[in-house]
C-alpha cells in the first residue's frame, strides 16, 4: 500500500466533501454574499455538485491506486488515522445539517422579491 497515494485521495475525498456542504446548505449564503441573481445561484449549486463528484471520484481512484502499488521507502511516517476521522467527521456533518434542515421552517418573510414588486411598510 502506497500511503502517500492513498493520503492524497483521501484528501481529494475530503474536498469534494467540503464542497457538497457549501454547495448543497451554503448556496443561498454564497449568492447574498456576492449580489447573485437566482439563476446564478442555481449554477453554484450546480458547478459545485458537479465538481465534487469529479474531485471525489478522482480521489477514489486515487485511493485504491494508491492501496493496489506497493509501498515506497518513506510510508512508515504516514499516518492516515487523521485523516479518516475527519472525514468522518465531514460525513457526521452533512448528516446533521440534512437532518436539521428538514426542521427548519420556511422562511417567507425573507424571500426574494420579483422584477417590480415593492415593498410595503
Amino acid at each position: 500500500m502506497r500511503k502517500r497515494s492513498v493520503r492524497n485521495g483521501m484528501r481529494l475525498i475530503m474536498t469534494a466533501l467540503i464542497l457538497i456542504i457549501i454547495a448543497s446548505f451554503y448556496h443561498v449564503q454564497m449568492s447574498d454574499l456576492f449580489a447573485l441573481s437566482q439563476e446564478a445561484e442555481s449554477r453554484i449549486y450546480r458547478i459545485g455538485i458537479f465538481w465534487a463528484a469529479a474531485i471525489g471520484g478522482y480521489g477514489v481512484m486515487v485511493m485504491v491506486l494508491g492501496f493496489v502499488r506497493s509501498p515506497a521507502k518513506g510510508d512508515a511516517t504516514i499516518r492516515l488515522l487523521p485523516l479518516f476521522f475527519g472525514i468522518c467527521a465531514m460525513i457526521f456533518f452533512f448528516f446533521y445539517l440534512l437532518s436539521s434542515s428538514f426542521d427548519a421552517p420556511v422562511r417567507d418573510e425573507q424571500r426574494r422579491l420579483l422584477p417590480g414588486e415593492t415593498i410595503t411598510i
